[in-house]
């Protein structure tokens, strides 16, 4: 068998239906399969998504919950055992670095250093934030805590 003996399967492929082209077509020439009348029958006609016909929609009926402050700075949070495990000894740590390692998702752009884990090697830690506790735990290993 070669590529151009391939044929769709009998009756699988149909013709275009020509509706709205006059009464003698035999596809509908005054309604074309759309009702007589109303306004789904007009070009353009038809309702919005989530129209209920006049009856409070849903999105409406339900109660509203929660708010985000538009203002909020979120920050990439990474522990101490992550850094542990990544880093070599004496390497610098940063908000680009853990981005090409892919440990941060997303598009953020200030990064928090939290303090789970034990951290045994010296590192240099750029962060814009650190826990009491991860930058006591980065100086007791004999690394540096900056910040941005």
């Amino acid at each position: 068998m070669k590529l151009e003996d391939l044929r769709p399967t009998k009756g699988s492929v149909h013709r275009r239906k020509r509706v709205g082209r006059g009464y003698g077509s035999g596809r509908g020439g005054h309604e074309s399969g759309r009702g007589s009348g109303g306004q789904n029958s007009r070009s353009g006609g038809g309702v919005r998504p989530g129209y209920e016909g006049g009856q409070t929609p849903v999105w409406m009926r339900f109660p509203k919950r929660g708010f985000r402050n538009p203002v909020r700075i979120e920050y990439a949070c990474v522990n101490l055992d992550i850094l542990e495990s990544r880093f070599p000894a004496q390497a610098e740590v940063t908000l680009a670095a853990l981005q090409e390692m892919n440990l941060i998702k997303g598009r953020l752009s200030r990064l928090k250093i939290l303090g789970r884990g034990e951290l045994t090697k010296p590192l240099t830690v750029h962060a814009d934030r650190y826990t009491h506790a991860a930058q006591e735990k980065i100086e007791q290993a004999g690394g540096k805590a900056e910040v941005v």
